[in-house]
């Protein structure tokens, strides 16, 4: 069978655990030759009931499975059900729940949900080339509706208006390009734009709002405001293409996801932000692939997840 394109060929495809195998050490050892994540050798020994490997170099985990050093680690679930679980997520516009993980993969709903958060993280987006050309900057508020909450709870976490009570999130969009997400303490000037300008590289021309924090600006950059009391676009001048991302985001977050944690919004950033910004000229094949190239060198446990630890997300070489 060729490569799936949907996801019931997905699904079919990946319930061979050969397929599975074949497909993340493609992925892993693009040339073919695999190497210890222990010591780095390459005499290692295939055992075929096992589907693992063994180090001829004698040291502690000399056995190791395609899995260690993956988002996958230490898992007990089989790669079919994680490499379907990518597929959703990568793939389904407006996000998936783990109640939905839960229910089509048949595991725990926990466990769905620490699934989806470890595969937020191969979503991730390190890049540190700088954005140029026509580029847009937003803000928004990410929190539930007072009207939405029951009067004690309402009570609790609304202590004032607007934004007061929510997370505030900066976008960077450029156009043609990517978008870029951070969780941002404040709308202050020196927080937004040390943001603006360690993403976008100087002269390039920046759109945004009237919002004061983005005064002064117009000495690095091309820096043109649309003032929303009185207009939206004035020719090249709006900030739409931010407002369209917002939109997909809050989508997601109240139609699929319902709540989200201040603590855990920035992994939900990076799961919007992937989606958007390899929507175009892209299949759900190739969405996925690109996705499975980027869990290689990343872990994240449950401890480190729930905050119950002080350790960072590993990223290995």
């Amino acid at each position: 069978m060729s490569e799936p394109s949907t996801l019931q060929e997905a699904i079919i495809f990946y319930s061979d655990p050969d397929n599975c195998l074949r497909k993340m050490v493609s992925k892993r050892w693009p040339d073919g030759v695999v190497i210890c994540p222990t010591c780095g050798s390459t005499s290692v020994k295939f055992n075929e009931n096992r589907r693992t490997w063994q180090c001829s170099t004698h040291h502690s985990r000399r056995e190791f499975s395609v899995k260690v050093g993956t988002i996958f680690e230490d898992s007990p679930l089989g790669l079919d059900k994680w490499l379907a679980a990518l597929w959703m997520i990568v793939n389904d516009k407006n996000g998936i729940s783990s109640y939905e993980i839960h229910r089509a993969l048949h595991v725990t709903q926990k466990t769905a949900w620490f699934m989806l958060h470890r595969i937020r993280l191969a979503l991730q987006n390190g890049s540190f080339e700088k954005l140029s050309g026509e580029v847009e900057v937003d803000e928004t508020f990410i929190g539930g509706k007072a009207r939405n909450m029951h009067k004690d709870k309402r009570e609790k976490k609304i202590s004032g208006t607007g934004g007061k009570d929510k997370t505030a999130v900066m976008g960077i969009l450029e156009r043609g390009g990517e978008v870029r997400t951070t969780v941002v303490e404040n709308r202050r000037k020196n927080v937004l734009q040390a943001e603006v300008k360690k993403h976008i590289m100087a002269g390039s021309a920046l759109y945004s709002d009237a919002l004061a924090s983005y005064e002064g600006l117009e000495k690095e950059y091309m820096h043109q405001v649309i003032d929303h009391a009185v207009e939206y676009v004035r020719g090249r001048v709006h900030t739409n293409g931010l407002e369209n991302f917002w939109s997909l985001l809050k989508r997601g977050i109240k139609g699929t996801y319902v709540s989200v944690e201040p603590f855990h919004l920035f992994r939900y950033l990076d799961e919007q932000a992937f989606r958007y910004n390899n929507r175009k000229e892209m299949n759900d094949g190739d969405r996925f692939n690109l996705a499975l190239s980027q869990v290689i060198g990343k872990r994240l446990t449950y401890k480190q997840l729930t905050g119950k630890t002080q350790e960072t997300e590993t990223y290995l070489n």
